[in-house]
């Protein structure tokens, strides 16, 4: 596997373009400038490239296999051919794995495409595809109070803590949280909008539509002393939802790792008690379990006997209501206080895991279910066999001249300038706890909202308002709100996305044009031909 070139001291570095953000839609970026002749340097805060892809996110979110293109697409091809070769399975037979995946099969043979895989594997080949691309990849953080230089409304250079400064003709923000965008002064919110802002009916506090993942027929009493307001609040449950349904907030949709377990004993590592462990933090999962609930995470299959473990139920991996606090938000806390909150979910998932197989409070039956998984030793063997990247599914919104929403992703909108298609729901996950009028725990924040078929994502939503920035583009982060992001933030997209925006970056630096001032048919016709899907519509006859 190639690693990612760490420098040792601070250097100046000039580029055409550079990517922040090693995740997976900033490799894509990176390959794809790399792959357009520009000198490209992908600066990423941890060595470990491919975000959630890589992080245990391999029961992969396909909204619909026709809409994949290009190097998206290119990848899981790669994928799908690693998993063809019988040496490829070292845990279990190949014609012993359930052909499952979510949206489409695990392996698509028709398109010859993976719909699920190891970690591990996708690392290696997002890792193989950089290296033959010829991208610089650096390892540091932007230095986010003083680390970008600007003339004007154009971007000169940005800064590490280390002190490295990459000059480039073009940036690319390919940050989870919207640093980069954030640092160079350019628009953006936090949390949800109001239902009015965009004329939406979804956005905003949705305490009646939050029927996903909900407490239905266990009736949780919510104080520490069942049935006694006056001994106050079971942990990260709050008073009320803050707001009537459709008002806004600055609240963010829980994270949580997508854990990845076995059942194969000798790969298996166990699940050890996590330090400070207390378990007043799951009095909601033991009163749960008294009222009925059996299951409390996915066991949604990946080849070899291995899982991507992801929320499922009204008390399970998501953290509810802890990446945000009375004076704090992750999208905008700093590196100590991100580290801080990501340690805590991983504390409050290892300890789910322990209370679920060993606390005598939870029944023998649900016990033995659980007692088999642990983690795997071939996966993330420098990181405690945890995955690198906690699920940021929403950080900060880039505010620009174009927003996505949810008209958009009901097709009563249509972009006329599309670099990729949405094609998942709107999908919000659990925001807030919270007790009811009749003195119960809820949950709020859930929406699955289906759309009715794939829809085009605008160029101009990725580009910043050009009196902000005029070489800046924003591939995750980009303008739309919360509902309409929820669709669009599944990684094929981002990979997509990614692939588009270095398109257009390079484009601009051909012109010596404004990433504003790209003509959309020279954008487009080069992303036709590096086999993007821009649209499913047929293609009109002549």
């Amino acid at each position: 596997m190639t690693t990612p070139q760490v420098f040792s001291a601070p250097e100046k570095i000039v580029a055409d373009v550079c990517v922040y953000g090693g995740v997976s839609g900033g490799v894509t970026a990176a390959i794809q400038a790399a792959r357009m002749g520009k000198s490209t340097v992908l600066l990423t805060p941890t060595k470990h490239l491919g975000g959630m892809t890589t992080s245990g996110l391999g029961f992969t979110d396909f909204g619909n296999e026709h809409t994949l293109g290009g190097i998206s697409r290119e990848l899981y091809h790669r994928i799908y051919l690693h998993y063809r070769d019988a040496a490829a399975w070292t845990w279990e037979k190949q014609d012993a794995f359930q052909n499952k995946g979510q949206g489409a099969a695990a392996f698509i043979e028709s398109k010859e495409l993976a719909t699920v895989f190891e970690p591990s594997v996708a690392e290696r080949l997002l890792n193989e595809m950089l290296h033959e691309a010829g991208a610089r990849v650096i390892v540091a953080r932007l230095d986010r109070e003083h680390g970008v230089t600007k003339e004007g409304a154009r971007i000169t250079a940005i800064r590490t803590e280390n002190g490295q400064e990459i000059h480039a003709k073009v940036f690319i923000d390919a940050t989870y949280e919207g640093d980069l965008l954030a640092a160079a002064g350019v628009s953006y919110t936090v949390g949800r909008e109001a239902n009015a802002v965009y004329g939406e009916t979804i956005s905003g506090i949705q305490a009646q539509l939050s029927i996903g993942n909900q407490f239905k027929t266990a009736r949780v009493d919510p104080y520490i002393i069942p049935g006694n307001p006056a001994s106050g609040l079971l942990p990260h449950v709050n008073p009320d939802t803050g707001g009537p349904d459709g008002a806004g907030d600055k609240r963010l949709q829980s994270y949580c790792y997508r854990m990845c377990l076995t059942d194969v004993p000798a790969n298996r590592v166990a699940v050890e008690k996590p330090e400070g462990y207390d378990e007043r933090e799951y009095e909601i999962l033991f009163r749960t379990i008294e009222q009925g609930s059996k299951r409390f995470f996915k066991l949604s299959m990946l080849p070899n006997r291995k899982t991507d473990s992801n929320n499922s139920g009204p008390v399970s991996c998501d953290f509810i209501g802890m990446n945000y606090g009375a004076d704090w938000n992750y999208a905008e806390a700093g590196y100590a206080k991100r580290a801080e909150v990501d340690k805590a979910h991983e504390n409050w998932q290892r300890g789910l895991i322990w209370t679920l197989q060993h606390h005598p409070r939870v029944p023998q039956e649900i016990r033995d279910f659980y007692a088999a998984w642990g983690l795997p030793k071939d996966e993330f063997a420098d990181h405690n066999h945890w995955p690198y990247d906690i699920y940021v599914r929403e950080g900060r919104r880039m505010v620009s001249d174009y927003v996505m929403t949810e008209h958009h992703c009901l097709s009563q909108v249509v972009a006329e300038d599309s670099i990729g298609l949405g094609a998942y729901t709107m999908d919000s996950h659990h925001i807030q706890r919270y007790v009811t009028p009749d003195g119960i725990v809820r949950n709020e924040g859930d929406l699955q909202h289906h759309i009715p078929k794939p829809y085009p994502i605008a160029y101009r939503a990725i580009v910043p308002k050009a009196g902000e920035c005029t070489n800046l583009l924003v591939p995750w982060a980009l303008s739309a709100s919360h509902m309409a992001f929820g669709s669009i933030r599944m990684e094929p997209v981002f990979m997509t996305l990614g692939q588009s925006a270095a398109t257009a970056a390079c484009l601009a630096i051909d012109g010596g044009i404004p990433v504003q001032q790209v003509p959309y048919a020279t954008l487009k016709a080069r992303l036709l031909a590096d086999g993007q899907i821009l649209s499913l519509e047929p293609t009109p006859k002549h």
